[in-house]
């Protein structure tokens, strides 16, 4: 995987989306704004790595950023709230 300087930030941009957004669909994470946007772009880093990885496509270009941010972010909330959240209601 080559990433270009656009690349890099068309995925924190990206990130930033999704991560506010992942915010709002795992609500109670109790990481905040700001914490939810640094989840975002690190779901977007594992998510354009992890995606092609396996094989999956989902639509093309921007789209493709997106939704590849999107589910990375939800994926990476419900992985640390899970850890996080041990012994506690999820």
């Amino acid at each position: 995987m080559v990433l270009s300087n656009e690349s890099i930030i068309v995925i924190l941009v990206v990130g930033i989306v999704a991560g506010w957004l992942a915010g709002k669909v795992v609500q109670g994470t109790g990481f905040g704004l700001l914490g939810d946007l640094v989840v975002g772009i690190a779901g977007a880093f594992v998510a354009t790595w992890l995606f092609p990885r396996f094989g999956l496509q989902l639509g093309t270009g921007i789209v493709r950023e997106i939704v590849y941010s999107a589910v990375g972010a939800i994926l990476l909330l419900v992985a640390v709230r899970l850890i996080r959240g041990v012994g506690r209601r999820f």
